[in-house]
């Protein structure tokens, strides 16, 4: 977890927070802390420092019911939203171009609103996607809960970890508990609604980043392990797409792939004609006979 991933968190955690938090249940929420104690609390110390130099309202406040007393954090969204917000000229430019050129699809919040002036606004060259599931999954990831959804026609229980946007589309990264482990899913393939399913109980772990993998990695099936050879003639093209292959006799090479999707990674292979065979497993070998048979 980057830093600006990370102040991100924090800062949805202290605006979400009913009461004040320590730093101990701030370090357990938001995940991407160093682990020893010393270490933590000197990054905890900077990200403070930080959030107030960007003009947050961070209170400290004593835990109430706790003795001695401890101190808490929070931002209370009267204060967050009551602040006058001045821009210098750069500024107010800037953000003016930000959020004509990209915005939440769907979305007219007040940074939206700020961003206008009185000149005409300039053709979006993008939009990011926004609506109620995501707002639920969002908050689900920043106050540690776990969700319910249908994925793949399976009822699926997930304990969010992160929200990314890549390639057009948003990937949600959690622990999966049907299938007991990490799991990526692209939102806008969620069936039916999402529902909040009780607090989280797996500790935050290393997320996948959607932009690190390839068609035939994004998926929620589990992983295949896959056997590819390439002719000589496209072992170059192979090596410069997968990185590390295994030379053969004669020139060509074989590359082990981690296969999730196999709509995707049958894509790949026949991308190269006739010059790619799967050696293994049989399963994926299959199937792409079968789809060439059906062709005929």
């Amino acid at each position: 977890m980057n830093k600006l991933e990370r102040l991100l968190n924090l800062t949805a955690a202290l605006l979400a927070a009913d009461r004040p938090l320590t730093a101990e249940e701030l370090r357990v929420r938001i995940g991407g802390y160093p682990e020893t104690k010393s270490a933590y609390h000197r990054a905890f110390e900077r990200d403070k420092d930080d959030l107030r130099a960007m003009g947050l309202p961070l209170r400290v406040e004593s835990v109430p019911g706790v003795d001695p007393p401890v101190d808490g954090y929070r931002i209370r969204r009267s204060d967050y939203a009551g602040t006058e917000l001045r821009f210098e000229p750069d500024e107010l430019a800037a953000l003016h171009l930000a959020t004509n050129l990209i915005r939440l699809d769907g979305d007219d919040t007040a940074l939206r609103k700020i961003g206008r002036t009185g000149t005409a606004a300039v053709d979006e060259v993008g939009k990011v996607p926004f609506d109620d599931t995501l707002a639920t999954l969002i908050g689900a990831a920043a106050e540690r809960r776990a969700v319910s959804f249908r994925y793949g026609d399976t009822d699926r229980v997930v304990e969010p970890w992160r929200l990314s946007f890549s390639r057009g589309h948003w990937y949600l990264d959690g622990f999966d508990r049907v299938r007991s482990s990490e799991r990526l899913y692209r939102v806008d393939r969620l069936q039916g609604s999402v529902q909040l399913a009780g607090p989280a109980e797996q500790p935050v772990g290393s997320v996948s980043d959607p932009l690190d993998l390839r068609g035939w990695e994004l998926g929620d099936a589990a992983p295949i392990s896959a056997k590819v050879r390439f002719d000589a003639d496209q072992a170059a093209w192979a090596r410069h797409i997968l990185g590390e292959v295994e030379d053969e006799p004669g020139g060509g090479v074989v590359a082990t792939l981690e296969v999730r999707n196999t709509a995707a990674f049958r894509s790949f292979v026949l991308s190269f004609l006739d010059h790619a065979e799967v050696l293994e497993p049989e399963s994926l070998r299959h199937d792409i006979i079968e789809w060439l048979e059906a062709l005929t």
